[in-house]
């Protein structure tokens, strides 16, 4: 019998999902190998609503982190707001996109970031997803969240 281990991250950050965890001060961190203290990781939600399938999102996501010049460090992860349940904030958030009809949800990580730098990479795509997966005369519909002091504060409401 062999016992998989999931990666999450990527590069430097790559770690086993037993090496992240949220800190006493409520904060995302991850256990790096040649770091003295855990590395903190920026997080943050994007809900939105796009014709475009997931494939596509997913197809078109290199030439958007390109033309937004993300970090590579950035870590992207897409799903259905179906995806994110549970009786908590986020979840309760998640529902509100779903009943509001909001279909994709994208994670970002970033090691090394706090949750406002990560939300605002997080803006940065989706300006540039616009073009390439909006189709001409569709509105963007979404919002973009992260913790801030123990809550979930969305971009628009800073």
């Amino acid at each position: 019998m062999t016992n998989k281990i999931e990666i999450i991250g990527k590069g430097q950050y790559a770690v086993a999902r037993h090496q992240q965890f949220v800190d006493r001060e409520g904060n995302l961190v991850r256990v790096v190998r040649g770091s003295p203290k855990p590395v903190p990781v920026g997080e943050a939600y994007a809900f939105f609503d796009c014709s475009a399938s997931k494939d596509d999102i997913e197809r078109e996501m290199p030439k958007i982190r390109e033309l937004t010049q993300t970090p590579n460090e950035l870590e992207l992860y897409l799903d259905g707001t179906d995806s994110l349940n549970g009786d908590n904030e986020l979840g309760d958030i998640a529902r509100e996109a779903r009943e509001s009809g909001l279909k994709y949800v994208m994670k970002a990580n970033y090691p090394t970031a706090t949750n406002s730098q990560t939300a605002n990479e997080l803006v940065g795509i989706l300006n540039n997803a616009y073009r390439p997966l909006f189709r001409e005369g569709e509105e963007f519909r979404g919002s973009v969240f992260y913790k801030e002091k123990g809550e979930y504060v969305s971009v628009d409401q800073e």
